[in-house]
């Protein structure tokens, strides 16, 4: 069986980076559905961009995480996911007061073991996809680790470490 494992966190805290090392060893990875949502709305199609339809964009991240979840079983275990279904319900339960009906079985669809990338004020910045502050990337964080352990996800807090180190210690772990 494939293992796929998460990894979540603050904006801003590395996670992105740390997943495209892990690609660059030659793990499958997947990226972040809620960047890819936000660069296709930047590119044209306009819409459920999260500061103007938070919870359109909620759902349009959850409909593309776990349609990225189905296509993983066909990729090379183990594979990395940044963010993934997690996030995304996690996501759409706080616009909308609700857990979205692909919360069902979301317990098991990875590894219990989710990695979080704490609050990293140095590596954060903003751009065209990242509009919020530090203080919402910080409560982004807070929600998640309140979030996950519902679900029985166990969070391993990644140490601020450099990528390369980052990298081992999650491939260590998946060994």
């Amino acid at each position: 069986m494939t293992r796929f494992v998460v990894v979540s966190g603050a904006s801003g805290g590395g996670k992105s980076t740390l997943i495209a090392e892990l690609a660059a060893q030659g793990l499958s990875t997947v990226p972040e559905p809620g960047r890819r949502i936000v660069a296709a709305a930047l590119a044209g199609d306009g819409c459920g961009l999260p500061w103007q339809q938070p919870a359109e964009f909620a759902r349009r991240a959850v409909a593309l995480a776990l349609q990225d979840w189905h296509a993983a079983h066909g990729l090379t275990a183990p594979v990395v996911f940044d963010r993934g279904l997690l996030d995304a319900v996690a996501a759409f339960e706080h616009e909308t007061g609700a857990l979205p009906p692909e919360a069902e079985g979301l317990g098991t669809r990875y590894d219990r073991q989710v990695w979080m990338a704490p609050p990293w004020p140095d590596l954060f910045h903003t751009d065209a996809e990242r509009r919020h502050d530090q203080a919402s990337a910080l409560a982004e964080y807070r929600r998640l680790c309140a979030f996950l352990p519902r679900f029985g996800y166990e969070i391993r807090e990644l140490p601020k470490l450099s990528v390369a180190d980052r990298a081992a210690l999650v491939r260590a772990a998946m060994t």
